[in-house]
């Protein structure tokens, strides 16, 4: 049994049945096919799943039947409670079918229609981690793309804040959002950077909102270890009262000054 599709969300499982159907994906199944829906990691895996089913003598509108029944069947199974997936980062033992952190991101970026709340405490590697999010803001202009992130200081650095900021400024740029791309609006803790603070704070919640209706919340930082290679652990949750709940809590303590605009 290969279980590449367990591991799609609903949105991707309806979009690879609809490309099965309509012949834009078809046997000869192929990486080229793939990309054009899926990042290179994730299609590879979505590949092997369709050889396997080819191989069984599955045609292209079986293989949609099989996915629209995944989909269904997590529908029809969780009908009074809050569809909750457990998502996990690093190394996949046997019969484990969890989630991968990567995917789950890359796919709440990727089907966004309104807005995206993004908390995190390191970002390493973000052309990558980002790269849907980005051209769903490019696609999509009204996007409404807010992100709240640590800005350090390390020990001993006297640099001014002003500066700190500004250079945290052009390091994303420049290094971690995809080039020539709109940039979200980013907030951080004055109080991580603050000039006259023998002790400082650190923004640690790692969790992303999309469109007031999906949570997730994890361990993983956006770098690329903690998206794929760490051993992570979050929570992929779909509820209008905790996506509420979570941009206020934010929304807030940036209207107080709690949390300030670096750009």
């Amino acid at each position: 049994m290969n279980n590449a599709f367990i591991k799609l969300g609903n949105t991707d499982l309806e979009t690879l049945a609809s490309y099965l159907r309509s012949g834009r994906v078809a046997a000869p199944y192929t990486s080229l096919q793939l990309t054009r829906i899926f990042p290179t990691d994730l299609s590879s895996e979505v590949l092997d799943g369709l050889v396997y089913y080819d191989s069984l003598g599955f045609s292209a509108a079986q293989i949609a039947t099989v996915l629209e029944l995944v989909e269904q069947d997590r529908k029809n199974g969780r009908s009074e409670e809050p569809t909750i997936d457990l998502v996990t980062s690093g190394p996949e033992a046997p019969g484990i079918t969890n989630r991968d952190t990567s995917v789950v991101v890359r796919e709440l970026f990727a089907h966004a229609r309104k807005s995206v709340l993004v908390v995190g405490y390191a970002v390493y590697q973000g052309q990558r981690v980002f790269e849907a999010l980005a051209k769903r803001m490019e696609e999509h202009p009204d996007l409404d793309v807010n992100f709240f992130l640590n800005i350090s200081r390390p020990d001993r650095d006297e640099t001014s804040s002003e500066i700190i900021v500004s250079q945290f400024k052009q390091r994303f740029k420049n290094t971690q959002w995809p080039n020539d791309c709109r940039l979200p609006n980013v907030y951080y803790d004055p109080r991580s950077i603050a000039d006259d603070e023998p002790v400082r704070s650190s923004l640690h919640a790692k969790c992303v909102v999309v469109d007031l209706e999906h949570v997730f919340v994890s361990s993983a930082n956006f770098t690329e270890a903690g998206q794929q290679r760490n051993i992570e652990v979050g929570l992929n949750i779909k509820s209008e009262w905790l996506a509420e709940r979570l941009v206020k809590h934010f929304r807030h303590l940036q209207s107080e000054g709690l949390l300030v605009k670096a750009f």
